[in-house]
């Protein structure tokens, strides 16, 4: 039996905490901190394997356990802004899933951590050693053998702040060394000796912030990568230094040389400046060395280093084969003008694929082509808003969906089906730009595009060949666009502005007809709390509806069109009736509502939504109430006040937490219960089947159908819920198939929270069979 609701589709980015939110495992799963959560995500099949959840906090940085064979990492590493590391192990069977991974949490930092990294002490048996870093000024190194994980020892910075960590081992020894990078400008090594991590070197060089560092084992020589905000990579050699005899002084010319002695093995390194890197023109966030493989009975090292910057560009170094000078081989990166670079960046276990972390929370892939070794091409991956999503919609044919979020965007997210091309109109513009100094886009039409010059033409550096106005440019897509064509090439064309409220607008919505439009804004007074009707004809002002007195938190059209419903921060809901049109259009006017005298609510009520039949609508507060309120239909004929007719038809449903989020289904279940979708505080989703049985209102009315687990909810408030008009699943032609028809039905709903946006479809027939 199919099970009742499966996650078709999740969007969300990384969290913009600078580098280390993204790690790339071995076994192909790509793992970022978005929000509270660490996604695990497949860039192979495009879908997310799952959400780990347990962080009370902010995710901020992200690191597989190395293992030193190279093997497949079964354990995840994460530090977030709770102030605590969480260790999540797989027993190695079965998917990665919020149910099969135990989770460890590790407390004692006193400040949000911001880097973090693991490695297994040996390949047999499962102790490994973990360092953090946090804005406490410490790192602490903890052990963990088991289930069981202790810090060990902490490492005192006084007022400075360590940026990021690297553990791994001196070449040709067991022996753990750390290196930590921060604002002093310098790397400071720590070796194990004694069982304590020593301070043994500081090595100099970089003139600003050190933002990023990682070994690298190579032979019998260890390497370390270090990239800073003044725009350089440096990379340093460590090797075991033979005790020989002093050498004779010459005038030739050598690099210095970092001599240390471990006790515990009385073994000499030495450590040395082997190249420094510049071809960034902004702070490199970022530098990766390409994983290890195994490769004739032993651990192969490529001489291959990635560095992501603020300057938007990837850049891949490698040394020459002739000189060994580091040259740059690859340079990918973002393009137009509504970019700031990237915080990080992560190679593919075999090297063929690099993905980046922007600076707005999304990711980019690129993939290596197989002829060309240096030709780079863009691929398609995981994308969302990466500030809080706060409304989500799908448009009336079900075929996608529309999200706006506080990061200041609108997206649209659809099924990928190219197979028949359709002819644009020639009306409708190619796309949209801003201009430098303007503050509302426009349209571009194809005579607007700017032509190329030829390569042998003349031109003339002058201010506007400079700066050109239009950065738009066509684009013919095989496949979905990366968010940096998204952010330049597929602006909509702005087409009016409405001016008429005094604050931030807080709730919109439209009639079935698209004729009218009605709006409301934050508001603490009863005359900033006006609902505004809109004609979509003539972009004028119908109608000002004055009743709440503080801000109304969303507004509902009834499916026929003869209502519209409005429930408020007051405590109390209002609903409007279409009277006969003016010349100017619709007029509509309270019919009902309540008041503290006939409140059921006590607190917020967030959100409200109808029947499909306009019969009965449904409110959610704070309160923790959820209510089935009508019979709207017995009252459309009648005259005057319709304040008695309009009561409670359901028992209140105590949902256990705040309700922020309601939703009703177009479609009704086989035996005509309607299909009511109840988002929480806690970010719990619970779909719930409702059929008035009697006269009086009962709470047997009410059945729950699904309490959707940790990983098919939310990590934070649940902001909307929306169920799709029709039945099937968007982009599969159910309806089309009768196969399907007999054996199921499925519905279709989206729901939005904090960086988060799901897709997610159900079989209404086994719910109902279950229910009977």
């Amino acid at each position: 039996m199919a099970a009742p609701v499966e996650v078709c589709h999740v969007a969300c980015c990384a969290s913009r905490a600078g580098g280390g939110a993204v790690s790339w495992g071995r076994g192909g799963l790509l793992a970022f901190g978005s929000c509270r959560d660490v996604i695990l995500y497949e860039p192979a099949m495009r879908r997310v394997a799952t959400a780990l959840r347990g962080h009370g906090g902010r995710v901020n940085c992200v690191r597989w356990v190395r293992r030193r064979d190279g093997a497949s990492e079964t354990e995840l590493i994460s530090g977030g802004s709770d102030k605590q590391l969480i260790l999540w192990e797989w027993n190695g069977t079965g998917a990665w899933n919020d149910q099969l991974v135990k989770r460890v949490p590790l407390k004692g930092h006193a400040e949000a951590v911001c880097a973090v990294d693991a490695v297994y002490q040996s390949d047999e048996s499962d102790l490994s050693l973990i360092a953090s870093a946090a804005s406490d000024s410490t790192v602490r190194i903890w052990s963990r053998q088991g289930s069981e994980a202790k810090c060990i020892e902490i490492l005192q910075f006084g007022n400075g702040f360590v940026m990021d960590v690297c553990l791994s081992f001196l070449p040709g020894s067991n022996v753990p060394v750390l290196a930590c990078g921060g604002d002093d400008c310098k790397i400071s090594l720590y070796i194990q000796q004694n069982d304590r991590f020593q301070k043994t070197l500081m090595l100099p060089g970089h003139e600003d912030w050190i933002r990023g560092i990682e070994w690298a084992a190579c032979g019998a020589d260890l390497f370390l990568a270090s990239c800073s905000q003044d725009c350089l990579i440096r990379i340093w050699k460590v090797c075991t230094k033979s005790k020989q005899l002093p050498e004779i002084e010459d005038d030739s010319i050598r690099l210095k040389e970092n001599v240390f002695t471990v006790k515990d093995t009385d073994t000499t390194y030495a450590i040395t400046l082997e190249s420094v890197l510049a071809g960034h023109e902004n702070w490199v966030y970022a530098v990766h060395w390409q994983p290890s493989f195994f490769k004739d009975g032993s651990m192969q090292q490529p001489m291959r280093i990635m560095s992501a910057s603020m300057d938007k560009t990837v850049i891949i170094w490698e040394p020459d084969k002739e000189s060994g000078v580091w040259l740059e081989q690859v340079r990918v990166g973002e393009v137009g003008g509504n970019t700031l670079g990237f915080f990080d960046c992560q190679f593919s276990p075999d090297g063929s694929m690099i993905v980046a972390h922007a600076f707005h929370g999304a990711l980019h892939l690129w993939k290596q082509a197989t002829g060309n070794k240096k030709e780079w091409t863009p691929e398609v991956v995981i994308s969302g808003h990466f500030n809080s999503v706060e409304d989500v919609q799908w448009d009336p044919e079900g075929e996608f969906i529309v999200s706006v979020g506080s990061d200041q965007t609108t997206r649209l997210f659809a099924p990928w089906k190219r197979k028949q091309e359709t002819e644009q109109s020639s009306d409708l513009p190619e796309g949209a730009t801003v201009p430098a100094l303007g503050l509302s886009n426009k349209a571009v039409f194809e005579g607007d595009m700017a032509v190329q010059p030829a390569e042998d033409e003349e031109t003339f550096n002058t201010i506007s060949n400079q700066y050109p106005e239009i950065y738009f440019q066509p684009l013919i897509l095989t496949e979905p666009p990366p968010e940096d064509h998204l952010l330049q090439n597929t602006l909509w064309p702005e087409i009016q502005k409405l001016y008429g409220h005094g604050y931030e607008i807080f709730c919109v919505a439209c009639n079935n007809s698209n004729t009218v439009i009605a709006s409301a804004c934050k508001a603490s007074k009863k005359e900033h709390a006006a609902i505004i009707l809109w004609s979509t004809a003539s972009w004028k002002k119908l109608q000002s509806l004055l009743f709440h007195n503080l801000t109304v938190t969303q507004l509902a059209f009834s499916p026929n069109e003869k209502f519209l419903l409005a429930v408020s921060r007051d405590r109390n809901w209002s609903l409007w009736r279409k009277q006969d049109s003016s010349e100017s259009g619709p007029v509509f006017s309270c019919c009902a509502y309540t008041d503290k005298n006939t409140a059921v609510h006590s607190r917020i009520i967030w959100s409200c939504d109808w029947t499909p039949d306009s019969k009965y609508f449904v409110t959610g507060s704070r309160d923790k109430k959820v209510i089935i309120w009508g019979n709207c239909d017995l009252s459309v004929n009648t005259e005057g006040n319709m304040l008695d007719s309009i009561k409670p038809c359901s028992a209140v449903l105590d949902a256990g937490d705040s309700v922020t989020a309601v939703s009703i289904s177009h479609v009704l279940t086989p035996d005509g219960r309607y299909i009511i979708a109840v988002g929480l505080e806690n970010g719990k989703i619970t779909l719930y089947t409702w059929k008035q049985s009697g006269q009086e209102p009962a709470l047997a009315d009410w059945t729950t159908c699904v309490e959707m687990n940790n990983s098919q909810s939310h990590a934070l408030a649940v902001k909307r819920l929306c169920w799709r008009h029709h039945a099937g699943r968007a982009g599969h032609n159910d309806q089309n198939n009768s196969v399907f028809w007999k054996m199921e039905l499925a519905l279709h709903f989206a729901s939005c929270s904090y960086h988060l946006l799901y897709s997610r479809w159900f079989n209404v027939i086994t719910i109902c069979t279950k229910l009977r």
